[in-house]
């Protein structure tokens, strides 16, 4: 008996995704819940479980292809354990017994390379157009798998064994004689959606960014001072994050259009503070949010934004964790940015951006001292936040940095 392995449902507005890595290969012996196949959608990575326990007979969508909502993945045998595999292997006898010589001069890669394993399409393509030989590579995927970085690696290495190749003439420099240092590498979906995006918020928005800067003295101080006790208590660290979280949410109840949405010729005010913080992955860009942080002190949004922190970063965000946000703080300072002017998340009209606190002479009470200082900045959306509104909203949030009791004692 064989049971069908769709796209799962992948979330509001969500509607098709894209092959990104199959786990398993067909004759493999696969157990219920476990890994078969990585999808990317525009927004999140996710993988699809297998329903049952069996051998999976056959892959009907390959790497890189496009699929919707419950199109068909994959069949799994179910109880077959070892007997799917002699059945696949005695369809494949066929063919093999026609091209003896190819395939012992096949399997001659194969065991140099410790695998059986086929290269990644990836890694197979780059091979091709490099002109390396197949086994000449070794692999670090699962089984030994040859991923396009190992192929990278070897040519980088200068370790990759290429056949002869009939000598050519010398061609002139140009573009075209670069083509051959250069990579091509097709854009993952949430890339794709990320550059998308963006575009919409610049072609859309009347955007436009207002700076201004933050003495950390104080909280930098309470951070010191209460860090330990903070950790022992909640069990997890004192960050910035949380302080410039709550600073937003009471910078927002009083300047409520930074909260707020355009929908065509309406104006939607959200009485709720949904904060999204953007968070760098190896695969981009994306934004969790902190759901009602308003409603939360600085402990429980610290716990919050860790977990979503370690979700972005091993690929195990949900879609309900990616939608809703209201307003998006980007924290550019972890990276070593000075002074930045971060784009919109679209459809929202503030985005915060963070940066590096550095030492800088300062002038207070007639005097010069060294204070650690942080620019700030506010893009908003000028057709719906006021210039006077972005301004003040900024200091708000400057003011409740430089005296952080006030976020304790709700002021």
């Amino acid at each position: 008996m064989a049971t069908e392995v769709r796209v799962p449902t992948l979330g509001e507005s969500v509607s098709e995704a894209t092959i990104g890595t199959w786990l398993k290969k067909v004759g493999d012996t696969v157990k219920v819940d476990e890994p078969l196949v990585e999808l990317e959608t525009d927004k999140v990575s996710i993988e699809v479980p297998s329903p049952v326990s069996g051998v999976l007979s056959e892959i009907l969508a390959p790497d890189g292809e496009t699929v919707e909502v419950n199109a068909l993945l994959a069949q799994i045998a179910e109880g077959a354990e070892g007997a799917a595999p002699a059945k696949l292997e005695a369809k494949a006898e066929a063919p093999a017994a026609k091209a003896e010589a190819p395939a012992a001069k096949a399997a001659e890669p194969a065991a140099k390379s410790g695998t059986d394993m086929p290269a990644a399409p990836s890694a197979q393509k780059l091979m091709a157009e490099k002109n390396i030989a197949e086994g000449s590579v070794s692999g670090s995927g699962k089984r030994g798998q040859v991923l396009k970085g190992d192929v990278l690696d070897a040519i980088g290495k200068g370790s990759a064994a290429a056949p002869a190749a009939a000598p050519q003439a010398p061609r002139p420099a140009s573009a075209a004689s670069d083509e051959s240092r250069e990579e091509r590498v097709k854009m993952t979906r949430l890339r794709q959606t990320i550059a998308r995006r963006l575009k919409e918020a610049q072609n859309t928005a009347a955007m436009l960014t207002t700076y201004n800067e933050v003495d950390m003295s104080a909280v930098m101080e309470m951070r010191k001072k209460y860090k330990d006790l903070f950790e022992k208590k909640h069990g997890v660290k004192l960050g910035f994050m949380g302080f410039f979280t709550k600073a937003v949410t009471h910078a927002l109840k009083e300047i409520p259009a930074v909260n707020a949405e355009i929908d065509g010729t309406d104006l939607i005010y959200k009485n709720y503070c949904h904060v999204g913080v953007a968070v760098g992955t190896e695969k981009g860009l994306v934004v969790p949010v902190v759901r009602d942080a308003d409603q939360m002190g600085i402990a429980d949004i610290e716990k919050e934004i860790g977990r979503l922190g370690r979700a972005a970063r091993d690929g195990e965000l949900s879609m309900a964790d990616m939608q809703g946000g209201t307003f998006t703080i980007s924290n550019g300072g972890v990276y070593g940015s000075l002074m930045s002017s971060p784009i919109l998340n679209s459809p929202q009209s503030g985005i915060l951006g963070m940066h590096k606190i550095q030492e800088r002479p300062m002038a207070v009470g007639g005097q010069v001292v060294i204070r650690p200082m942080m620019y700030l900045a506010l893009s908003y959306d000028h057709r719906i936040v006021d210039g006077k509104d972005a301004v003040t909203f900024l200091v708000r949030v400057k003011d409740s940095l430089e005296d952080p009791e006030r976020l304790v004692l709700d002021l």
